[in-house]
């Protein structure tokens, strides 16, 4: 079995665990949600910020993309079942061209809960879809069980 060397977490020897997370999007779809539902389809899956942003240029592929991150993002820490709103993953294109995922309300409980220490995000598109690919790296259980949520 390959066990891939992640490096040390900040305390002692413990290594840091790996969840991943992929999905794939098509951005006609999302159009055709967006032209059928305009904004009660935006408004319901993505954050004010996301919502500005994807309106700033290719509208669809840009939230295709940032939804394919939110269901990534939910694969990735098995939240299928958790009952979560996706308004609380948000992606955040940062300054240097590469987005982030911030986790807010329960999502962000339950991450922290999880000892979910650092979230990586690559997002892609090409014609008519839009993918997402997330990394989590998750702190050894001794050191989660004490973390708290900090508010925002």
């Amino acid at each position: 079995m390959f066990k891939p060397e992640v490096g040390q977490a900040d305390r002692g020897d413990a290594r840091w665990a790996i969840r991943l997370g992929f999905d794939l999007v098509q951005v006609s779809q999302v159009a055709d949600s967006l032209q059928r539902f305009g904004a009660a389809y935006e408004q319901r899956l993505f954050t004010t910020g996301e919502i500005e942003y994807a309106h700033g240029g290719q509208t669809a592929e840009r939230l295709a993309a940032r939804f394919a991150a939110k269901e990534a993002m939910v694969k990735a820490l098995k939240l299928g079942e958790a009952g979560v709103s996706l308004r609380e993953i948000e992606v955040c294109k940062q300054a240097d061209g590469s987005c982030e995922v911030r986790l807010h309300g329960r999502t962000a409980e339950l991450a922290a809960q999880m000892g979910v220490g650092r979230i990586l995000l690559s997002l892609s598109h090409d014609g008519d879809y839009a993918g997402a690919f997330v990394t989590v790296l998750q702190r050894p259980q001794a050191e989660f069980e004490t973390m708290e949520v900090l508010e925002e």
